[in-house]
């Protein structure tokens, strides 16, 4: 039996994810975010509006060990938050969690995922790139998508050294 899997996330789920994320945040402690280490408890990102999708990554006994979280926005399915717990990390689940994610974009007719995500720090906008996302011209955002940075702003991320990214889906597969 393969030792993990993607699935979507079950009410009972949820209770656990701030956990993984609270994880997975200790790893800003080496960047020029170190306030970002460690959370309240709380996924920030947790849905609040039933069209928010969540996918978790869990192990062989179907214990949820990282996660992703969509929001649909006008032209593309936007990701939330990813989040693997570092114990979990370095075996492709982010990857898979964003097949996963594509998938479902696929499926709702979606003709691209979307993020934003730190330049300057090696597992965001390098590794996204790897996975086919592009930098988003910042003059030219979407509405949706200049509305998610300004809250971003608001919440004490540099503008500077954020980015929106996008994924295009048609003709991929």
């Amino acid at each position: 039996m393969e030792p993990y899997r993607i699935r979507p996330a079950r009410d009972a789920d949820l209770p656990l994810l701030a956990a993984i994320e609270r994880a997975a945040s200790e790893l800003f402690r080496q960047t020029d975010y170190p306030q970002f280490a460690g959370t309240d408890g709380a996924v920030r990102s947790l849905p609040h509006h039933p069209e928010y999708r969540v996918w978790v990554a869990v192990d062989g006994e179907d214990a949820p060990v990282g996660f992703l979280i969509t929001r649909p926005l006008t032209h593309s399915l936007h990701l939330q938050e990813i989040d693997v717990h570092p114990d979990h990390s370095r075996r492709g689940l982010g990857r898979r969690l964003i097949e996963a994610a594509a998938d479902d974009a696929r499926t709702q007719g979606y003709p691209a995922l979307t993020l934003t995500t730190f330049r300057s720090i090696l597992w965001n906008a390098p590794y996204y790139a790897r996975l086919g996302f592009r930098r988003l011209n910042p003059d030219a955002l979407p509405p949706d998508l200049l509305a998610i940075r300004q809250r971003e702003a608001e919440y004490g991320l540099s503008l500077g050294d954020r980015i929106c990214m996008q994924r295009d889906l048609l003709n991929q597969r």
